[in-house]
């Protein structure tokens, strides 16, 4: 295995308006690289971008890779990074249609664009729900897939996918299954979903943390430029059909958290489907990438406090408003 560092490659980002996508083309830029990105703007947003469009190496698209023609961004280019996706888990219950179309069909025609093209490398994004309530801890690549709700499965049948055109197709794939992803600009809609942006609005507002359960549940907290390290790392490497998890190298209580955001807790029920734990095992990809994380949660969580104005667009969920948001989880998954 050889990871290449030098020279500069064409690279198009689907979801690259996204949180992490943003992230990634951000350091795509930074080391010298001509960036496209893909962005229906669904969860995405504009101002992601904004102080990287007057970049001479930045071009965007708007389109929706499950439906628009993609084969006039994809020509000539060398690196694929397929993040476009929908995300969440009560929508996806709601919505499971939807979703599918997003996360299966969408993944599909992004796939055969690339290979018409002939890209050189693809970077498949995946997600350790797929493991549903892992048995193992830390959790390897090798652990039985139990996807618990539509979000799940379809983040892993688009994962199929890709590892099918890497075997029947040749496309250089590497799926990356990430691991509680945080950071700066991580996603502020109207959905109920990630806790930084449930917690930082909470935190603005002067309200106490709506934490689920008693608190004690551990979750593997993965600062948003490692995992763009990740996916450099993947990109630049000559390994093929491999599945890396992605994770922090450790794994911190919901408490934890609390306690380095600083504030007043009220507590919600807990919820079906949800993990007490989840903690990636990252053997593979120190072993095969040389990759490693280097910040801390509390590093991450310093950065965060640094721009938290940021999360003052988001919506205030209170548990009243929690209940109501999440009352098909209950229905559906208990």
């Amino acid at each position: 295995m050889t990871v290449s560092s030098s020279g500069s490659r064409v690279c198009l980002v689907t979801g690259g308006a996204g949180f992490i996508g943003s992230h990634l083309v951000e350091r795509l830029l930074a080391d010298g690289h001509i960036v496209r990105v893909v962005d229906n703007h669904s969860t995405g947003r504009r101002e992601n971008l904004g102080h990287l469009r007057d970049n001479p190496n930045l071009s965007e698209t708007v389109a929706d890779i499950a439906c628009d023609d993609l084969a006039a961004v994809f020509a000539g280019v060398e690196w694929v990074f397929h993040l476009a996706a929908l995300a969440d888990i009560v929508p996806s219950i709601q919505d499971p249609v939807g979703y599918y179309e997003a996360n299966v069909h969408g993944t599909l025609r992004v796939l055969e664009a690339a290979r018409a093209s002939g890209v050189s490398r693809f970077v498949y994004t995946a997600s350790s729900s797929c493991y549903g309530l892992p048995d193992l801890m830390p959790t390897p690549e090798t652990a039985e897939i139990k996807p618990q709700y539509p979000y799940a499965l379809t983040k892993y049948l688009g994962e199929q996918l890709a590892l099918h055109w890497n075997k029947v197709y040749r496309l250089p794939v590497v799926s990356l299954r990430l691991f509680n992803v945080y950071g700066p600009r991580s996603r502020t809609s109207g959905t109920y979903g990630a806790v930084f942006g449930v917690f930082l609005r909470q935190k603005l507002a002067g309200q106490p943390f709506t934490v689920v359960g008693d608190g004690t549940q551990t979750r593997d907290f993965t600062f948003v430029t490692d995992v763009v390290s990740a996916f450099v790392a993947a990109a630049g490497s000559d390994l093929s059909g491999e599945i890396l998890n992605v994770g922090s190298g450790g794994t911190y209580s919901i408490n934890q958290l609390v306690e380095l955001l600083g504030g007043q807790i009220t507590y919600i029920p807990k919820r079906p489907g949800e993990p007490d734990c989840t903690f990636a095992d990252t053997a593979n990809i120190r072993n095969l990438l040389g990759w490693s994380p280097k910040v801390n949660l509390q590093e991450g969580v310093s950065r965060i406090l640094e721009d938290i104005e940021y999360w003052r667009q988001a919506p205030l969920w209170t548990p009243d408003s929690i209940a109501e948001a999440t009352k098909d989880w209950f229905k559906f998954l208990s």
